[in-house]
């Protein structure tokens, strides 16, 4: 086969890939976009109801309005259209004396909930990857 034949094949091979590939869908869409992370966010809320442990950090909170505040945040995080526009993490979070206990059990229950909707495993590590530097603004503030 002549050079240029087997040039014009490669070309054309490669240029199919890419038209048939499509392009990874960003994190907020691998969570589900708006409405995933609403079903995230109550799947989260729900644990939390259910877990004894943590459940009296919660007791003095306004929860749909903790509700939304975390549904915007992790909507900003994973790249969707919100903007957060709660306090700091760590303005929210002090004199709540909060151990690493209480993050790792928080954390636990969120990937149990992520699991529960089917988010692929990178798409989980991405979200806990960006929300793992907020601990140090979170524990024992």
């Amino acid at each position: 086969m002549k050079l240029w034949k087997l040039m014009v094949l490669l070309f054309c091979g490669s240029g199919l890939l890419a038209c048939s590939s499509q392009p990874t869908p960003s994190l907020y869409q691998q969570l589900g976009g708006e409405s995933g992370i609403a079903a995230i966010t109550d799947g989260l809320l729900h644990q939390i109801e259910h877990d004894p442990l943590i459940v009296n950090h919660f007791r003095d909170t306004d929860i749909p309005r903790f509700r939304d505040l975390l549904a915007e945040q992790l909507c900003e995080l994973s790249g969707g259209p919100c903007v957060y526009s709660g306090a700091t993490m760590e303005e929210s979070h002090t004199g709540l004396n909060l151990t690493t206990r209480d993050f790792d059990r928080l954390v636990n229950h969120l990937i149990t909930v992520m699991q529960q909707r089917d988010i692929p495993y990178s798409a989980q590590n991405r979200l806990l990857a960006l929300l793992a530097p907020m601990y140090s603004e979170v524990v024992e503030r």
